[in-house]
């Protein structure tokens, strides 16, 4: 693998914080006519976490992942997150077919944290998708610009780390493309931080001139993600070169 993956600095996880449980997330994709096209799922409107939102097929690593891999953490990611794309959505794509496009980190705040490597993974055009009907209570294939439209006209939801995914893949037209410069792309770390203020909820990355203190009113680089009329807008404006933007090859 000769990719780069960039991880937080231990100022960045103070302790004491509850600590990420490893997980994977594949975005599968397929060439169409219309263009390149991804899977969702909705979530059960039941769930506590993310319930009704659209979602890439993914979980948290079991044992049986850590078994499989023989303790190799990233392989384990790779195997976890085809076990859940056969799970969720009766897909299986191959592990070793998958490239890596990013890894969030929940913010260290949270109660219930993750530390998640998103992949990006083709599948056969033909094969059907056969939802659990549980935790998954739809799944659509959608061209990957039109999902994101549809996230701004306010009626497909999704949470920050899908939305700048889809909004990172949109700039792609055929999967080959897309795998061949994200083999090539240094796969960010992203480790957000969520602030509320003046009635406005935020999601800062590093570079964002309030990321150190939490106070999204400090001037100066902008790199953050802005829930406005129930849409997330991602912007990156004025932000050190080490601190690349998240969408876009």
């Amino acid at each position: 693998m000769n990719r780069k993956t960039f991880f937080p600095r231990p100022d960045e996880q103070p302790a004491g914080k509850v600590e990420a449980r490893p997980a994977s997330t594949v975005v599968l994709l397929r060439d169409s006519p219309e263009g390149l096209e991804t899977l969702l799922l909705r979530r059960n409107k039941a769930l506590l976490f993310a319930g009704g939102y659209w979602v890439f097929p993914g979980g948290a690593l079991e044992p049986g992942d850590w078994e499989l891999a023989e303790g190799d953490e990233l392989r384990a990611t790779r195997l976890a997150a085809a076990r859940e794309a056969g799970e969720e959505a009766g897909l299986k794509p191959d592990p070793d077919a998958m490239v890596l496009i990013s890894h969030w980190t929940t913010p260290v705040d949270e109660p219930k944290r993750f530390s998640t490597w998103i992949y990006a993974a083709p599948v056969d055009s033909g094969t059907e998708v056969v939802i659990d009907g549980s935790e998954i209570h739809d799944a659509r294939w959608v061209n990957v610009a039109t999902a994101v439209a549809e996230h701004r006209n306010g009626s497909l939801g999704v949470l920050p780390p899908t939305f700048v995914t889809l909004c990172h893949v949109a700039h792609y037209q055929t999967v080959a493309e897309l795998l061949a410069r994200e083999r090539e792309r240094p796969a960010p770390e992203v480790l957000p931080r969520f602030c509320h203020g003046d009635g406005t909820v935020f999601v800062m990355f590093r570079g964002d001139a309030g990321y150190a203190s939490g106070d999204g009113s400090v001037p100066g680089a902008r790199h953050r993600a802005t829930l406005r009329d129930g849409c997330w807008h991602y912007e990156h404006r004025s932000v050190a070169p080490e601190f690349p933007c998240l969408i876009g090859p």
